[in-house]
């Protein structure tokens, strides 16, 4: 077998937010990547919508959160409102709890933006080689690697790479994932969906009740850019190559209140995409050298906002493992705590989201049968969650993991399958292990969360009687945390955390072990390496 033609550490498959994402991650730990993506650029879709609190600390860490949020929509467009039509008052309406204003349990808030214009930015966040219009044609597994066969999709030209380690990230209907065989878990297809993307002049019905998304009898209208443009999602006609797009969008905006019922106007469509609502998990997100993230482990129903965020979580979570096993500071059973830790995560999240769709769609019911009666409807109806039902703040800041990358009373927990809590919509911070750390202000402008990194992170109230300890060959800063901080952390004065890289809390120590090396003990197990003598 000839040579391959490149050699790379990680190679990335898939260019949207969760590959994008990887690719920056790996790049600030110094891991050599090469990204491959089908399709001959970004999407040009709107595609996801929210961008959520927990996503946002990780664009925080990564210094591109401000432009993101520069680029979104404005707070007050953090909210959904259901109306019979797009003219009409709104009949419900309900808060993006984390997106339309600041919530004390994280430094950063979520923002509603297009995709289309986060992935610019996540490009940007790296210079690590892209490769657009070339697809991923072949996998060959080795002892010590993985050789990818690719295709230049625009001339036909193959090449090889061979990678330490491949991440999917290729989609719900990931090449990668079905190459392998692995099966998936769920609903499946939930809806086939069009998605409609026009211009209309729409400000004077929408500009004083802003909306991420507006809710009606007749399909979804969502905002796309501060600057204008409309997306519209509706169930997928019988015949969309017959269809008239631009009669569909303009009868779904309804009648209008001008003369006769016209509402006076017109869609300009742009682009039109057909797709589908899947709903499962991946039965397996590790295989050998290769591992799945987002769609192409977990693909979610869009309503709430979920899928993507999960994604991003996924690279976060597995970035520095796989940084770990290539710089030597972990062992390769590192990588296996992956899947442990963001399958159950993945299935509970599922359930949310099917249950999200489930109720946004009886919303919809009863007031639909309200208007079917031939009753004058009542102005508003009771919503069937409560207004912080699309925040989930519970599950979006409370994820907890148990795996050996985790201590529990200081040993890693037995290897039984863990069902995480469900957690829902209220978030009780929490220090404990396999929890992400909490929002703590160091400084007046500086949070705990700010403190990690590439590294692992000790905080306490007593640095100078942990500083005695050589963690080499870790990555390891330690951090002074203030002695009120401390004791909400469940601290005496010389107790410590361990905090990984990804902010989960990987051990914690109430008080100071009095002999020994606790915290070398502690990295070698939470990264399953060989500890020093």
């Amino acid at each position: 077998m000839p040579p391959p033609d490149t050699e790379v550490d990680v190679l990335i498959v898939g260019g949207g937010p969760v590959g994008l994402t990887a690719r920056a991650l790996l790049q600030r730990w110094g891991v050599r990547t090469m990204l491959v993506e089908k399709h001959s650029e970004l999407s040009p879709f709107p595609r996801s919508r929210l961008v959520n609190a927990r996503s946002m600390e990780i664009f925080r860490q990564l210094g591109i959160a401000a432009e993101i949020t520069a680029n979104a929509f404005p707070r007050e467009f953090g909210r959904i409102r259901f109306r019979d039509t797009l003219y009409d008052a709104d009949f419900a309406t309900a808060a993006m709890v984390g997106v339309n204003a600041p919530i004390p349990e994280s430094p950063v808030i979520g923002v509603a933006t297009s995709q289309d214009r986060l992935e610019p930015i996540l490009l940007a966040a790296a210079d690590a080689p892209v490769r657009f219009g070339v697809e991923l044609v072949g996998l060959a597994e080795e002892p010590e690697s993985v050789v990818a066969e690719l295709v230049d999709r625009r001339n036909g030209g193959g090449m090889r790479v061979r990678a330490r380690y491949v991440l999917a990230a290729d989609g719900a209907n990931s090449t990668v994932r079905q190459r392998l065989g692995i099966d998936t878990t769920g609903p499946g297809a939930m809806a086939a969906v069009t998605t409609v993307v026009f211009d209309a002049e729409l400000n004077t019905w929408c500009a004083d009740q802003p909306a991420g998304v507006y809710f009606t009898a007749h399909g979804s209208f969502l905002p796309l850019y501060p600057e204008g443009g409309w997306a519209w999602l509706a169930p997928t006609p019988e015949d969309p190559e017959r269809a008239d797009w631009a009669g569909l969008v303009s009868r779904a905006l309804g009648s209008g209140p001008g003369p006769d019922g016209d509402h006076g106007v017109r869609a300009d469509v742009l682009r039109v995409q057909h797709w589908v609502m899947n709903a499962f998990v991946a039965d397996r997100f590790h295989h050998g050298r290769i591992l799945l993230a987002g769609d192409a482990a977990h693909a979610m129903p869009v309503i709430g906002g979920l899928g993507m965020n999960a994604g991003l979580s996924d690279v976060h979570n597995l970035c520095w493992k796989l940084a770990g096993v290539l710089h030597g500071w972990a062992g390769p059973g590192l990588l296996e705590t992956y899947a442990t830790e963001r399958q159950p995560v993945a299935h509970l999240t599922l359930r949310q989201a099917v249950a999200n769709t489930r109720l946004m769609f009886q919303a919809q019911s009863l007031r639909q049968e309200q208007l079917d009666s031939g009753e004058a409807a009542p102005a508003h109806i009771e919503l069937p969650w409560s207004d912080r039902y699309f925040a989930q703040l519970g599950l979006v800041l409370g994820v907890t993991y148990r795996s050996a990358a985790v201590l529990v009373d200081g040993s890693p927990p037995p290897p039984e399958p863990f069902e995480p809590p469900d957690v829902g919509t209220d978030y009780v911070p929490s220090a404990e292990p396999g929890h992400r750390m909490p929002h703590l202000w160091l400084t007046h402008d500086r949070s705990t969360l700010d403190a990690f990194g590439e590294w692992f992170t000790l905080l306490t109230p007593d640095p100078a009687g942990w500083d005695r300890q050589t963690p080499a060959p870790w990555p390891l800063r330690v951090e002074t945390l203030a002695e009120e901080h401390a004791e909400l952390c469940g601290l005496s004065p010389d107790g410590a955390l361990l905090v990984r890289p990804d902010g989960h809390v990987g051990a914690r120590w109430p008080h100071r072990p009095p002999n020994g090396s606790p915290l070398v003990r502690a990295l070698a197990a939470v990264t399953g390496a060989t500890a020093p003598p």
